[in-house]
């Protein structure tokens, strides 16, 4: 049984809770259990949208400080990697992923939330990535997500400076998608992720693979990728239905197996 993070399923939406109070520090224990979290939504077929959730007060500070005086340089050497696959597990579910962002989510606390498809934050929320404060950078993919969310020129004020972003100037410069008010963070997430409960599942799938595997190369291995995958679908259930229920009953009606 995970101590710091639970999946908990809900009507085809699997939130994961983060729970390491005061501040869901994300020492190594709580980063391997998230990543154990992320396998078990993916794997789950009764799961087909995924929050990740801190609570009502906070998201995730940011790593467990008092764990790095103790690190050396050669033993994060050897766990630098599994620091970045912890903390970046959710960009390897399959699923749409939205981070429900209450409060702080700083350091490896919004590299967590940089892992979502989509970021809602409350309106009291202070996110960035204060690592330079350290003497370090983001280790859990904060340079490079960050980057490809809102820019090279962007993520550099934000990493040099360490500075914290209140909720308006990171919805102005795409760091969230969309502020609520702190009480209404869950339930908007439970509202954006409810729209995929039931739906296409190989499809979705395969937008977010071709998507995030896009960015990571050129246009024309992009495209490459892009028509594999949709030639992939028409061996799928699910085109077949979908279509099928276009021609007879028009769009948004079909009713999908995830096959």
């Amino acid at each position: 049984m995970a101590e710091f993070v639970r999946l908990e399923v809900e009507d085809g939406i699997g939130t994961i809770r983060l729970d390491r109070p005061p501040m869901n520090a994300l020492n190594r224990q709580l980063q391997s259990e998230l990543a154990a979290a992320a396998k078990e939504a993916t794997d789950r077929s009764d799961v087909y949208a995924v929050i990740v959730y801190g609570g009502e007060k906070v998201f995730a500070a940011g790593a467990d400080v008092k764990e790095f005086a103790t690190i050396s340089h050669a033993e994060m050497t050897l766990r630098a990697k599994a620091l970045s696959d912890g903390l970046g597990a959710l960009a390897s579910v399959p699923k749409p992923t939205v981070a429900a962002i209450t409060g702080y989510a700083l350091g490896g606390g919004f590299e967590v939330a940089l892992g979502c498809d989509r970021r809602i934050a409350g309106d009291n929320a202070k996110l960035g990535q204060p690592e330079m404060l350290l003497g370090l950078i983001p280790g859990g993919g904060g340079t490079q997500r960050l980057a490809r969310l809102v820019g090279p020129a962007k993520a550099k004020d934000l990493i040099y400076t360490g500075r914290f972003v209140g909720a308006e100037e990171a919805l102005r410069i795409g760091m969230v998608d969309e502020v609520v008010a702190p009480d209404d963070v869950y339930p908007a997430a439970v509202r954006w992720a409810k729209q995929f409960v039931n739906g296409p599942v190989l499809a979705l799938a395969a937008a977010k693979a071709a998507i995030d595997g896009g960015l990571e190369t050129d246009l024309e291995s992009g495209l490459k990728l892009e028509s594999h995958l949709f030639a992939m679908l028409f061996a799928t259930e699910d085109k077949k239905t979908g279509v099928e229920s276009f021609i007879a009953n028009g769009p948004g009606k079909a009713k999908f197996s995830g096959n």
